[in-house]
């Protein structure tokens, strides 16, 4: 669990950017195995570099939701962001920002992405509810929206499109809304997901109001009732996710040809958990809604027809 003291001396750097890859790799692999499995399909340039970035995205997260975040303060976020800043400098802080500084050199990653996910991270020092979708969808795109926008300037765009010579001073086509789409997609799954662990730490991230919509209670919520009023708000929900799926793989085309498997993969496996919550009959108090690792190999194909032909 990451911490940082008021004052942090200059860590003394002990890795290469080799090793530092590989501890970016074995955290992603530890802590998102839907995702490390989508990243093993990709060139390893980009794999390295997306682990990388999701070392970073993990450990920024622990800042609030990790085993230590009653420590951390707006100040323990503004000293995270100086760290930031010295990365995109070219000064690694520590053994892992050693393999980011390097992707960094390799990837025009934009450093703005960064700050809004660290300003996400604010909100959940202060906000435990939120009233709206509006309001829980700045949310959804700062703490993953976010990583849809590093991830593309990783994965690259498909610049075989406009050679027609009609097409010659047309600028390639970035589809940036359909990244931010696939993160939000993904935060709204996780939500959906965590139900029942984010209401055991007393947040609620399902707007309130869809809970009076649906005339279903923060009290119903937080006792795990699992009743018509629920599966009819749940429903809701996951339609709403959906939508942004949909949204999402519509931009999957205009990528590099290499980082579209990966993407339709990893695109595939999580919106699959979705169903799983239909199919729990929408009770994820007591069952946490997965993919076997069987189906999500049985998926590839899959993914692989939708990545040659869409």
């Amino acid at each position: 669990m990451l911490q940082l003291p008021d004052s942090p001396p200059r860590m003394k750097i002990s890795v290469s950017a080799d090793e530092s890859y590989n501890l970016c790799r074995q955290l992603t692999a530890k802590y998102a195995k839907t995702f490390y499995l989508g990243t093993l399909l990709m060139s390893p340039p980009k794999r390295r570099a997306i682990w990388a970035i999701y070392a970073w995205c993990r450990r920024t997260d622990e800042l609030v939701d990790g085993p230590a975040a009653a420590m951390t303060t707006p100040e323990t976020l503004d000293r995270w962001e100086k760290q930031l800043e010295s990365i995109f400098a070219g000064h690694p802080g520590d053994d892992l920002d050693v393999a980011l500084v390097d992707t960094l050199e390799s990837f025009p990653i934009d450093i703005e992405p960064f700050r809004e996910m660290i300003a996400g991270q604010r909100m959940d020092l202060f906000r435990s509810r939120y009233q709206t979708f509006d309001d829980l969808y700045l949310y959804c795109y700062r703490v993953a929206g976010t990583v849809g926008l590093m991830s593309t300037a990783v994965m690259g765009i498909d610049r075989k499109q406009n050679t027609a010579p009609w097409n010659i001073n047309r600028q390639p086509y970035i589809p940036s809304q359909e990244a931010v789409a696939l993160g939000i997609a993904n935060q709204l799954t996780n939500i959906l997901r965590d139900v029942g662990e984010d209401a055991q730490r007393e947040r609620i991230y399902l707007p309130q109001e869809d809970l009076a919509r649906f005339n279903y209670t923060e009290d119903d919520l937080l006792k795990g009732v699992v009743d018509d009023r629920w599966r009819a708000l749940m429903r809701f929900q996951i339609d709403r996710a959906r939508e942004f799926y949909t949204k999402a793989e519509r931009g999957i085309t205009y990528l590099s040809p290499d980082a579209r498997l990966p993407v339709w993969a990893a695109t595939i496996h999580y919106s699959r958990i979705l169903g799983k919550i239909e199919r729990n009959d929408y009770d994820v108090f007591s069952q946490r809604a997965y993919v076997p690792q069987w189906q999500k190999l049985r998926s590839l194909p899959v993914a692989w027809v939708r990545s040659q032909v869409l």
